[in-house]
C-alpha cells in the first residue's frame, strides 16, 4: 500500500463509514506518507466540523413565521388570481362560438327574409285578405274549404305578407 495513496478512499467515503479494515489500512498508510497525511488530518477535521455543526440548534429571527405565513398568503392570491385568468382564455373559444351562432342566426332572421322582392312576396299571398281570414272565416260559402282546412292552407308568412300589403296600401 506504500506505493498507493489512500486519497482516492479518503474522497469516496466519509469516515464514519469506513469499516475497521479500512480504517486501519488509512492510519498505517498516513503514518508512512506526509502527503496522505494531510488529507487524513483535514477529513478528520471536516468530519469533527460537520458533527459539531450538525449539532447546534438555532433560533429563527423574531417574525420569521408571520413573514413566512404573509409570503404564503401572497403566492395563494397571486396562484388565484392566475386561474381566473386560465379560465377566462379557455372559455374565449367557447364565447366566440357562441357568439358566431348568434351572428348567424341573427343573418338568417332578419337579412335572408328581406332578400325576397315584392312579386316573391305577392305570389306567396292568395286571394284572402287578412279581415277575411280573420273575421269572416265562418261567414264562408259551401263550395269554400272549412276552418280547419283553411288553417292548413293559409300560412302564417301568407297571413303575415297579406297585413303588410294592406298597410302599404293605406
Amino acid at each position: 500500500m506504500k506505493n498507493e495513496h489512500i486519497i482516492r478512499l479518503i474522497e469516496s467515503k466519509p469516515l464514519a463509514g469506513m469499516n475497521e479494515d479500512e480504517l486501519a489500512t488509512v492510519r498505517a498508510h498516513a503514518v508512512v506518507c506526509s502527503s496522505c497525511n494531510r488529507a487524513f488530518e483535514a477529513a478528520q477535521i471536516s468530519a469533527l466540523l460537520l458533527k459539531e455543526r450538525a449539532g447546534e440548534t438555532f433560533a429563527p429571527p423574531p417574525f420569521f413565521q408571520a413573514r413566512v405565513l404573509a409570503a404564503l398568503r401572497e403566492r395563494q392570491a397571486a396562484s388565484e388570481q392566475w386561474s381566473w385568468s386560465r379560465i377566462w382564455r379557455a372559455t374565449g373559444a367557447l364565447a366566440s362560438s357562441m357568439v358566431a351562432t348568434v351572428a348567424t342566426i341573427a343573418v338568417l332572421t332578419f337579412v335572408i327574409p328581406g332578400t325576397q322582392t315584392n312579386s316573391e312576396l305577392s305570389s306567396v299571398s292568395n286571394a284572402y285578405s287578412a279581415e277575411d281570414v280573420i273575421l269572416n272565416a265562418g261567414d264562408l260559402p259551401d263550395n269554400q274549404p272549412s276552418d280547419n282546412q283553411i288553417d292548413q292552407q293559409v300560412s302564417d308568412g301568407q297571413v303575415l305578407a297579406t297585413l303588410d300589403e294592406a298597410d302599404q296600401d293605406r
